[in-house]
């Protein structure tokens, strides 16, 4: 068995444990070999950005010069295709350990950062839903088993009454991407400062731009997450989470460096999790999605549809699941119509994957979402 000393020494060095009563427990018994990680994207993914819908004949012409040429990106089947900075989640896809389902949203449909975080977070259908997060409470049905947030404090999603550690990297050791992506975290909680800080990150380049192909520090992350869930009896369900994303401004230029990010960072997950792989579900979800016109910063604005991504050996991959709007009709004429509610591919991931049963979902997990039915055919 794994001491608590080894399971530490395991990671990377330079980092911190913020510690609550429980968390020094590893969990006990037979070792469970499914693996979760949920990454939380702050700032709102631009969707149609991530995986294109090139095949509707709109798309074109309501993108602008936000839509990239087809033979720039890299084609899923004939109406969606991967930005060209997701090569490895595309050679995932081929080989069906990647998937997408599109037009997801969640209960809330303003479009204010902060509540729909909250919302995506605690997993109710509003802002101010519950003091507890769906991944905690997800967690605590699962009998002995402990989680793990990577994040400078603890996220709401994974607050509550089940064991979770947050694992925090030292920002002082990892140079001024680290050092500026601390501080938006520290500045996501005030609303003045948040988006004037993201969006200087986004229109200054404060953050290197990773072009060595590094990754950048979500990359660092994942790497991390998957040491943490490949180590014995250690947890098997983690969370880590990424700001930046919210492209008011020069949204091209910005979304190539942070998708290339993402797909570094899957490809150090995968190699870190090793033979583990294949028993791991990835979801990266965000709180919502971005008008589908640009505007006059060669950006979006807040939206309500956007993508959630699936990896790992675990998922039924090499498509793109749920339904599809389409762009012939938009939400109040700007945004993407939400087909999906996010918790009900949660949920089918949950139930599928983790095994949770509908009551637990229905009413403990997800409050009150018996509406919210679990999306089939996630898992494979």
């Amino acid at each position: 068995m794994l001491t608590r000393r080894q399971f530490l020494s395991h990671l990377a060095g330079g980092c911190s444990l913020l510690l609550w009563p429980g968390a020094m427990t590893l969990a006990d018994g037979v070792d469970q070999p499914q693996r979760l990680l949920v990454v939380l994207l702050r700032g709102a993914m631009d969707g149609l950005a991530a995986v294109p819908s090139l095949g509707e004949p709109r798309f074109a012409s309501l993108r602008g010069e936000l839509a990239l040429p087809r033979e720039a990106t890299r084609q899923l089947d004939d109406t969606f295709a991967l930005h060209p900075s997701l090569a490895f989640c595309h050679r995932l896809f081929q080989r069906q350990e990647f998937a997408v389902v599109h037009a997801c949203g969640l209960p809330y449909r303003g479009r204010s950062h902060f509540d729909a975080q909250n919302c995506l977070e605690n997993g109710s259908d509003g802002p101010d839903g519950s003091r507890t997060g769906w991944l905690n409470r997800a967690v605590g049905e699962l009998q002995g088993m402990e989680g793990l947030s990577i994040a400078s404090a603890q996220p709401l999603m994974v607050r509550g009454d089940a064991p979770f550690m947050t694992w925090s990297p030292t920002p002082g050791k990892q140079g001024p991407d680290a050092l500026a992506r601390y501080v938006a975290d520290l500045y996501r909680e005030d609303e003045r400062l948040s988006e004037p800080f993201e969006q200087a990150l986004a229109s200054q380049q404060i953050v290197p731009d990773g072009s060595g192909g590094g990754g950048g520090q979500l990359a660092g992350v994942m790497q991390a997450a998957g040491r943490f869930l490949s180590a014995e009896n250690a947890p098997r369900v983690a969370m880590v989470q990424d700001g930046g994303w919210d492209t008011h401004a020069r949204q091209n230029a910005v979304l190539k460096r942070k998708l290339k990010g993402l797909d570094v960072g899957m490809k150090r997950l995968q190699a870190s999790l090793g033979s583990h792989w294949r028993h791991t579900a990835v979801v990266v979800v965000t709180e919502f999605g971005r008008t589908v016109g640009i505007n006059g910063t060669r950006g979006t604005d807040h939206g309500t549809a956007s993508s959630v991504l699936l990896a790992g050996g675990a998922v039924r991959g090499g498509r793109v699941h749920g339904e599809w709007p389409g762009l012939s009709r938009l939400r109040d004429n700007r945004d993407l119509i939400a087909a999906q509610d996010m918790r009900s591919v949660l949920k089918g991931v949950l139930r599928d994957h983790l095994h949770l049963d509908a009551q637990a979902l229905d009413t403990r997990v997800f409050p009150d979402s018996r509406d919210a039915r679990p999306l089939n055919g996630l898992i494979g």
